[in-house]
């Protein structure tokens, strides 16, 4: 059987937005167990992230103090309703419904958007809430 390089390409194209998509639904898995440690070992120690109403948390360290106590939500789950993979790039869209610190329940929608490196682990996250600002 022969197999040309626009099939091998093809593959190895699925291959990586599966693995991508199974790596970025484990974060949201980690997240809602709050296993800070796992979940900041998915992202390159030089990471970003961006989220509404702080200042971007940078490198391991960051991540560590926004998941180990910063972060306004108590508990929580994630689901996911869309998973887009585009080469070093992921989109999701998704629901969070959970508690935060001061007792107030909390639901709403949001997007997130995750940069990978060539080793697969997440050097940029965006995060973006559905809100009403007008």
């Amino acid at each position: 059987m022969r197999t040309d390089d626009s099939t091998a390409t093809a593959t190895a194209t699925v291959t990586h937005a599966s693995a991508a998509e199974a790596d970025v639904r484990r974060y949201y898995e980690l997240v809602d167990a709050g296993d800070v440690p796992g979940l900041v070992g998915l992202f390159t120690t030089d990471a970003t992230y961006h989220r509404p109403g702080y200042e971007p948390f940078e490198g391991h360290e960051g991540l560590t103090r926004f998941y180990g106590g910063a972060r306004v939500i108590r508990t929580g789950r994630h689901t996911l309703t869309k998973v887009l993979v585009e080469g070093s790039d992921i989109a999701v869209h998704g629901e969070f419904n959970g508690e935060l610190h001061d007792g107030t329940t909390v639901g709403l929608r949001f997007a997130d958007f995750f940069q990978l490196t060539a080793d697969g682990r997440f050097a940029r996250r965006d995060t973006f809430f559905f809100a009403p600002l007008v």
